[in-house]
């Protein structure tokens, strides 16, 4: 939103025109002065959720694969290495799977989280395929069922 279009949904919104709930009729000091509400035309700057759908979504998988007798990857983001959207850090106690989350649909980061567990535990064709659809259900996202049709 440009400028001028923030300044009128704002004196839209508040009859005032000010940021902060105070009515004029109190007298505020130190920090009461400024407690500010955040204006509507900064809302759309933020992300919708995505660091805290991050969380919820490493610690999902990390207790599937801990669940499953595998190593239970450590998430975190953004990946140190420039220009990759996903990398893998082995150490002596586990696994760091880092992914890149912005500029990308949150579909791609959680593809990207569930193949991490993959190549950190090493799991070949049948089993990854096994497990990498056992981990999209975890997330909650239901297989679509095979049809056939018989002439």
């Amino acid at each position: 939103m440009r400028k001028r279009e923030c300044a009128r949904s704002l004196s839209a919104a508040r009859p005032n025109g000010r940021l902060n709930s105070d009515n004029g009729d109190a007298k505020r000091s130190g920090a009461a002065a400024n407690n500010r509400v955040t204006p509507f035309c900064h809302a759309d700057r933020m992300q919708s959720g995505n660091s805290i759908e991050f969380a919820h979504a490493a610690r999902s998988l990390t207790r599937e694969a801990q669940s499953r007798g595998l190593v239970g990857p450590s998430y975190r983001c953004p990946p140190r290495i420039v220009g990759v959207d996903r990398s893998i850090r082995r150490h002596p106690t586990g696994v760091t799977i880092a992914v890149k989350l912005r500029g990308r649909p949150f579909v791609a980061v959680l593809s990207d989280m569930i193949e991490g567990v993959i190549v950190a535990n090493s799991l070949a064709a049948p089993a990854a395929d096994r497990l990498r659809g056992d981990l999209w259900e975890t997330l909650g996202f239901a297989a679509t069922p095979i049809r056939t049709q018989v002439a």
